[in-house]
């Protein structure tokens, strides 16, 4: 393909990636930037990551022979370019949609996709995994993980990189540094990862290559001569005395994560080496798109926008987030004792407003939700009030700190938990389905599930003031759409009746498509008494007693049947049919996905008519 114009679309992906020049590279890249964009723009995405990896990908198509080489993509919102060069291109404009291309990496959608991703942090562990596998079987190949720098304050990262180190594996691990998880990285790896970003190493990096190179029988000359033909290749190559030369690793780099020729050459350096290497590549979140480039963490993920103008089309200001971050605000001026941790979360769970107003009392502890836990165990002991506002998702990765470090000690420590029940686009590892089961099987746990913004602030203040142990407060992601009125706002339950033998339950902004179902079967001549639940658990008496009095009851659940609410009801009272979510959730547009999981008003409605 020399010298010839490339055209994304009429390419041969990947295998015509290897043919290209240099130029041609580049050229393919600004088309891979064109594409991104304008796919995030409608679909809405993760969209400054992607834009910073455009040259990594394609240099590692380059070097590397997907699927036989496994590319572990840590959280997987890096990958768009590598769905694009592996298969997906015709189908990209799929992304996010139902039954279209998942936003993140899922061997079931692609034999190029080596790991499931979605949550941070286990690239590492899974690359090793690999190439321990591929080691055993006497294959050749690699596993190579390419995780950002913000997942480097995961402390799974770092168990992965204490075994991987000492492997003798053919592990590859590539630090693309940005600086940048969602908000800005913190820490002191943060800090090492910057002076290795800037460290001036030119004095040892041409020699120390051409060790490794020469040790390196009938590969190692090739390479060293491809890498003499750059003349970018040997400046900021090897960068020796790094805590990953400590931990086995041969360290290559800082490389421009935007030159391809430099990429390609130190990629190439890392596969002759044939032994695990650890790769640090500078590359600019938001890549070629200035709005991006200016605010990578506004456009980390975003819904659709303007790409004129980078503005997007629906403002979060109203939010069950940003609600909750203001009020704890509040709160916390009235209080000196009231703390907000966050994990790399500050925008995304409303906490901006506390980190701004109360810096010295606001922790963003990185993308860390064990220590997260861990250390509002230990401010919660010496007698603060911390608040850990976290995803539902991103929870589950501190069930153990929960039991140990909260519940076993009887600490008082509230958990704000964001994107609770069905969040749309991300899918499957970002649904919030799982936070009931899990949670009420913890002792000392208090969960309020609030409908509306009224009863949010009702329940916040409770959790923090009146609660002991663990007080949880979960909520959706968006905005309040709930109609039924606030004259049934409480923060224990509400009990409609209207004279029926029926009563239909649910809790949180379920409850709104309880009421509307009701009046659609109204019309119908068909009246149900409705009961919503706000502080959900533990159940009390006084709700089973009026749940006996009915002939038939239908609770309706946005969460995972084993252990939900609905079947602990079913289980106190005998007369309860729970309706509730069975299996994973695929991405899709929440109001679609509830409706096919029966949870729409009109399916609550039909389905109650069909019980009666």
């Amino acid at each position: 393909m020399a010298d010839k114009k490339v055209d994304l679309f009429s390419m041969d992906l990947p295998a015509d990636v290897k043919k290209l020049n240099y130029n041609q590279c580049d050229d393919l890249c600004r088309q891979i930037r064109t594409l991104l964009i304008k796919t995030v723009s409608k679909n809405g995405g993760h969209l400054a990551s992607n834009l910073g990896t455009v040259e990594l990908t394609v240099a590692l198509h380059r070097v590397f022979d997907s699927p036989e080489d496994k590319i572990v993509w840590d959280v997987g919102h890096q990958a768009y370019t590598h769905k694009i060069l592996t298969g997906r291109r015709d189908s990209f404009s799929t992304l996010r949609k139902k039954d279209g291309i998942s936003g993140f990496c899922r061997p079931d959608e692609s034999k190029h996709d080596a790991f499931i991703s979605g949550h941070s942090s286990n690239s590492i562990s899974a690359a090793l995994g690999i190439a321990y596998a591929y080691k055993l079987k006497g294959d050749p190949h690699h596993a190579i993980a390419v995780l950002g720098d913000g997942a480097m304050s995961g402390g799974l990262s770092f168990e992965g990189l204490n075994n991987a180190g000492k492997s003798d594996t053919n592990i590859i691990v590539i630090l693309n540094y940005n600086e940048m998880s969602i908000s800005r990285n913190v820490g002191s790896m943060a800090k090492y990862l910057a002076t290795l970003r800037t460290k001036d190493s030119y004095k040892k990096t041409k020699t120390a290559v051409q060790r490794v190179l020469d040790a390196t029988p009938v590969v190692g000359q090739p390479v060293k001569q491809v890498m003499k033909s750059s003349k970018n290749a040997f400046k900021n190559m090897l960068l020796h005395s790094t805590m990953f030369d400590e931990l086995g690793f041969e360290f290559i780099g800082p490389l421009d994560g935007h030159n391809i020729e430099e990429l390609e050459a130190g990629l190439r350096a890392a596969k002759a080496v044939n032994k695990p290497v650890f790769v640090h590549v500078n590359t600019v979140k938001g890549k070629g798109y200035a709005p991006a480039e200016a605010n990578p963490g506004e456009f980390h993920g975003v819904g659709s926008f303007e790409i004129s103008t980078g503005n997007p089309d629906v403002v979060s200001a109203d939010s069950f987030s940003t609600v909750m971050g203001k009020e704890l605000c509040r709160l916390a001026r009235a209080d000196k004792r009231i703390c907000a941790v966050t994990a790399a979360m500050k925008y995304g769970t409303g906490l901006q407003y506390f980190a701004k107003a109360f810096p010295d009392r606001f922790f963003d502890v990185g993308i860390a939700e064990e220590h997260a836990v861990t250390f509002c165990g230990g401010l919660a002991a010496a007698g603060m009030i911390p608040v850990f506002a976290v995803y539902s998702t991103f929870l589950q990765r501190s069930y153990d700190q929960l039991i140990h470090d909260l519940a076993i000690g009887g600490l008082h420590a509230v958990i704000c938990v964001d994107r609770a029940g069905i969040v749309g686009s991300d899918g499957e590892t970002h649904q919030g389905i799982f936070d009931i089961s899990f949670l009420t099987a913890v002792p000392n746990v208090t969960i309020y599930s609030p409908s509306d913004y009224q009863e949010l602030r009702l329940c916040l203040k409770k959790a923090v003031f009146e609660e002991k142990g663990i007080a949880v407060v979960r909520y959706p992601r968006g905005k309040d759409v709930s109609s039924c009125g606030l004259d049934c706002v409480k923060t224990t339950c509400f009990h409609s009746k209207n004279g029926g033998n029926t009563l239909l339950m649910a809790y949180g902004r379920l409850y709104n498509n309880v009421c509307k179902a009701a009046n659609i079967l109204k019309k119908k001549g068909i009246v149900c008494d409705t009961m919503k639940l706000v502080k959900i658990f533990p159940l009390t008496d006084n709700i089973a007693d009026i749940v006996k009095g009915y002939d038939k009851v239908l609770f309706f659940e946005e969460a995972y049947a084993d252990g939900s609410i609905s079947e602990k009801m079913s289980a106190m009272c005998g007369n309860v049919e729970a309706f509730n979510i069975k299996g994973l959730v695929p991405h899709g547009d929440p109001d679609t996905l509830l409706d096919e999981l029966g949870l729409s008003a009109e399916k609550i409605a039909q389905t109650t008519e069909e019980r009666i």
